[in-house]
């Protein structure tokens, strides 16, 4: 039901807000306009959306009565007024002759709503409509797409507060609801939010701009346990090692103590934090996992004599949170099978049912089962000291696990309680509750249609990226891709996505494809744990995993599923001192191809200039206008920092992450003829930053503050690289002088 108010005062002033001359309310929109000086508001009180801004429409300087100007090169601006009719719910517009020769209308319902120019009947001209409005948001929205494109070939992810032409929407983590707008371009200023419309009166494509609210954006579409991420627990991915893909069943404590005191040394002052222990259960040897012990805490004392709480304190003792493999919806310890027998699933033949978690099969409509979940891991958690609880055989695969066996008819009917109706999330609320709040839940092989969406802090969205006591393969990370392509959208939103170990190991992948699969993780800002024995790593290796480490804070650019092996990843970073683009090209294929991204593939306007820096041959690419490609060898990735090209010297790159910036680099500023920068130097590990220095300029000095410093001419003369040391890790200032 519409409602229109006509007023004469322009502004309230007991309650400091705009009196509108005209107001209508569409839906549960309310629109708002004063005539005095064109301020169009737009509220969707629900949810607190405002748009407030000024109408411009600029025709043609005369309009004669077949619709033709007089001179069509002249134009002039027009005014915007309210309806000077009976037809209240629209806006007039008024040309410099004082007749009226278009409208702007609203129409919608519900959320939605638009805003509509067209003509007169009869009058036919050209003419841009503007709006450019603040924009009010929920106060953790960000700026995404929501519309998907046909032929997109991009996965893009975003850091900051990075905006893009593509963006279609603000979302809202917190209340699960989308403000999309279409017709219309966001952009970023001084904190806030602006959008900017043109529409053209005389382009039926072009003359609407239409707003909505999307509620249950995520839960009505692919996450019906949708919860956002809980970050005052896990306020970014983690980071860690695991033994699983390299030693399989065969590390105890000796093995994992080994390496996290390299770790220690190489990896943690990079930001590794966790250290995650597997197949320490008893009977756990060899594979398969039905044959652990998994639900009562018994440890193989062969691997680990000590025993989990002294491991746990020694590891904590190196710098790491500890944290444990679990995988709890079965045994295959015979002994408390029999001791708890009515707590397992039985089929019709009274034969335990298997699973892949054990040879007997929990029931989780027995309270009593739950309960002993619970305790076991608050035991793990409290009295043990565990921090980091990775839980396996969740939503995301194969019928054998818990989640898909648990829906088959003929197992629910074996069900002490075949009326419950939420067996999986009982089981995944019991692991939450014995684990306590302020613990890390990794579901594995977790999925956002499951209910680990609502308890979980990440998921190993990825497949297995080795086959037991197999090497990596260039199909794992294939596939590997292929996951993260498909599930990034629930990334850092419903939880950190894991893909699986990153894998570098110079026996197992040449160089190219270790670049690809370090790439492939740590790019796109996922959980980043090493899986490799790390002090048999080559140096370029352990360099490697360096450089993925902290994870880069993301958040995804396109809230939807994608599908394939998508040729081009695109991370946005953005910082108080400017935004730049890293690139990836990938070629998946078996022959060198050439790979190429056009800029508005990447949400860039086709004319704009960047330069380009290749990461991992350490190239200088130059200006690039209007697309990048490049020439990519076999099962490789080329990785390119895109910077908009300032005219002046200009950080391009560090080498101290495959970010390019996006963690190490602070600030960056032009004073003068000064380029001054303070970048995060890691104690004890040279970083060389890369200053471009165009033909007009000289470099006269460079200083650093707490790092000595050393230079180098490279690539013509147009480069100059900076390399700081220090023996602490600090944040560096740097200042170059022209």
């Amino acid at each position: 039901m519409n409602r229109l108010m006509i007023g004469a005062a322009a502004f309230c002033a007991a309650c400091g807000q705009m009196r509108a001359d005209t107001t209508l309310d569409v839906g549960r929109w309310t629109v708002s306009f004063r005539a005095a000086d064109a301020r169009l508001e737009l509220l969707h009180a629900p949810s607190g959306a405002r748009l407030a801004g000024h109408l411009a429409f600029t025709g043609p300087a005369k309009v004669t009565g077949a619709g033709i100007a007089a001179d069509p090169a002249r134009t002039a601006a027009w005014r915007v007024t309210d309806a000077r009719d009976g037809v209240r719910n629209r806006l007039a517009l008024v040309d410099p002759m004082d007749n009226v020769h278009g409208y702007v209308v609203f129409p919608g319902d519900g959320d939605r709503l638009s805003l509509l120019v067209y003509h007169r009947t009869a009058f036919a001209y050209g003419g841009t409509l503007r709006f450019a409005a603040d924009v009010t948001a929920r106060p953790d929205a960000f700026p995404c797409r929501v519309t998907p494109k046909a032929g997109d070939r991009v996965l893009s992810v975003k850091s900051g507060a990075a905006v893009s032409g593509d963006d279609d929407a603000l979302f809202s983590p917190a209340a699960d609801e989308a403000l999309t707008f279409a017709g219309g371009r966001l952009a970023a200023a001084d904190g806030a939010w602006r959008l900017s419309a043109a529409l053209a009166i005389d382009d039926p494509t072009r003359n609407t701009l239409t707003l909505a609210v999307v509620r249950d954006y995520y839960k009505g579409r692919w996450v019906p346990y949708y919860r956002p991420l809980d970050r005052t627990r896990a306020p970014h991915a983690p980071t860690g090692w695991l033994s699983w893909n390299t030693y399989f069943d065969q590390a105890g404590s000796k093995e994992n103590l080994d390496e996290a005191r390299f770790a220690a040394k190489w990896f943690k002052p990079f930001g590794m934090e966790i250290w995650n222990i597997e197949s320490w259960q008893d009977n756990s040897p060899h594979l398969p996992v039905s044959d652990f012990h998994n639900m009562n805490l018994e440890t193989y004392k062969v691997q680990f004599p000590e025993g989990m709480k002294w491991l746990g304190d020694e590891i904590r003792k190196l710098g790491f949170k500890p944290g444990l493999w679990m995988a709890p919806y079965g045994t295959g310890n015979e002994a408390f099978y029999r001791a708890h027998r009515d707590w397992f699933l039985h089929g019709a033949d009274g034969k335990p049912i298997r699973s892949w978690n054990g040879r007997f099969t929990l029931d989780p409509t027995v309270p009593e089962a739950l309960d002993h979940l619970t305790r076991i891991f608050d035991t793990a958690s409290h009295d043990w000291g565990y921090e980091f609880f990775k839980i396996d055989g969740m939503s995301g695969r194969g019928p054998g696990y818990c989640a898909h066996l648990y829906e088959r008819p003929d197992v629910r009917a074996r069900f002490r309680d075949p009326t419950c109706p939420n067996p999986f999330e009982r089981t995944v609320a019991a692991f939450r509750k014995g684990i306590g709040d302020d613990r890390l839940f990794l579901a594995c092989q977790g999925h956002f249609t499951g209910a680990e969406a609502a308890y979980a802090d990440a998921s190993r969205t990825g497949a297995d990226i080795v086959h037991p006591n197999e090497p990596v393969k260039w199909a794992n990370i294939l596939l590997q891709a292929r996951c993260t392509v498909n599930q990034i959208f629930a990334h850092s939103v419903v939880f950190w996505s894991d893909p699986d170990c990153m894998l570098v190991s110079q026996g197992a992948l040449a160089r190219e494809q270790a670049q690809v699969e370090a790439t492939v993780v740590a790019l796109p800002g996922q959980q980043t744990f090493a899986g490799d024995k790390l002090a048999e790593l080559a140096p370029d290796r352990v360099r490697l995993i360096q450089q993925a480490l902290p994870v880069c804070p993301t958040r995804p650019a396109k809230l939807y599923p994608q599908f394939g092996h998508l040729p081009v990843w695109d991370l946005h970073v953005a910082r108080s001192f400017g935004d730049w683009h890293v690139v990836a090209l990938f070629n998946w294929g078996d022959a060198e191809a050439r790979v190429g991204v056009d800029w508005p593939e990447l949400g860039e306007a086709a004319g704009r200039r960047f330069l380009g820096w290749e990461f991992w041959g350490g190239t200088f690419l130059g200006a690039q206008m209007g697309r990048l490609e490049l020439p990519v060898p076999a099962r490789s990735v080329r990785l390119v920092a895109l910077r908009p090209d300032a005219g002046r010297p200009q950080i391009l790159t560090t080498d101290r992450h495959l970010t390019q910036g996006g963690v190490e680099l602070v600030d960056e500023r032009w004073e003068g003829k000064s380029l001054t920068a303070t970048v995060k130097v890691v104690g004890g590990f040279p970083l060389t930053l890369r200053v471009h220095v165009p033909s007009a300029f000289a470099v006269a000095d460079v200083t650093a503050l707490g790092a000595s410093v050393t230079t180098a001419v490279e690539s013509d003369g147009r480069v100059l690289a900076v390399t700081l040391a220090s023996n602490v890790t600090a944040d560096v200032p740097v200042k170059v002088q022209f």
